[in-house]
């Protein structure tokens, strides 16, 4: 296996549309039983971002998921009235 590239510039960034974009279609195509798993997302990702970032944004994603089904964090409340209903 390759070795870490923890030291990424990307490290300590924001993830772009476009990354996470990625990160999802790699998800969705290795599976959790895959092995391996955050390497090939990683590489699937085209190196951007090291296999453990891919691992802990994982994980911090998977955390919020777990929050907002056990109604951890509230329901935003959402305006309703948009420009296209002005009268």
């Amino acid at each position: 296996m390759s070795g870490s590239r923890s030291s990424s510039p990307n490290s300590n960034s924001q993830w772009s549309t476009k990354e996470n974009k990625m990160f999802e279609q790699a998800l969705a195509y290795y599976g959790e039983d895959t092995p391996n798993r955050w390497d090939k997302v990683s590489s699937a990702m085209g190196g951007i971002k090291s296999a453990e970032e891919v691992r802990c944004h994982y994980e911090v994603l998977q955390y919020d998921v777990d929050m907002i089904e056990a109604g951890r964090v509230p329901f935003p409340n959402y305006n309703t009235q948009g420009f296209w209903s002005r009268g």
